[in-house]
């Protein structure tokens, strides 16, 4: 039996789970050179973008995270994505990711949607650490991290390259012991 996938809603943002039709909006994000500068995937066609459909699902049938597609609440825009991966259910911890369709960069929506994810994370997920790893250049997404209370914890210096050079990376978290819970 299937499990059924979880849509959040807020008043103005529809988190769902991943449709074929999305696929275009896939492509249009994670083949456009702002979008993937600090991203670590992206693709130069359509057909090439299915592998990322196919991530989305296979997080889900493998129990290994869960990503969403991040909507207006109506569903008639899809503004980005946004999830957890990585999952590992003995350290209960996951690594949290997202990009957003850099028409809509600065409108609020990550910072909405974000929260949300974190949320459904520690409450349905049963984690108790979200991790992001975020290029050091990324100024923006660092910015985001701060914003969403994540803690900075350090540096993981020139440990990967991309596109030929040498990066770093820095490291977030947030820890389900240090969410306020309300009184």
């Amino acid at each position: 039996m299937k499990k059924e996938f979880p849509t959040i809603k807020t008043e103005r943002l529809l988190l769902r789970q991943f449709a074929d039709s999305d696929l275009e909006n896939v492509f249009k994000g994670l083949s456009h050179p702002e979008v993937i500068k600090y991203y670590g995937v992206s693709f130069q066609t359509l057909e090439a973008t299915k592998e990322q459909m196919i991530f989305f699902a296979d997080l889900e049938k493998n129990y290994t995270g869960i990503w969403f597609a991040i909507c207006s609440a109506d569903n008639a825009t899809f503004y980005g994505a946004g999830g957890l991966n990585n999952l590992s259910k003995e350290h209960k911890k996951a690594e949290i990711g997202f990009w957003l369709i850099s028409n809509f960069w600065g409108h609020g929506i990550m910072k909405e949607a974000m929260p949300l994810i974190c949320n459904y994370g520690f409450d349905n997920l049963e984690l108790n650490r979200i991790e992001g790893f975020v290029e050091s250049e990324n100024k923006n997404c660092k910015n985001l991290m701060a914003k969403l209370d994540f803690q900075y914890e350090g540096t993981m210096k020139d440990c990967e390259i991309k596109d030929g050079k040498i990066i770093s990376l820095d490291i977030y978290a947030k820890l389900k012991s240090n969410l306020i819970k309300p009184a």
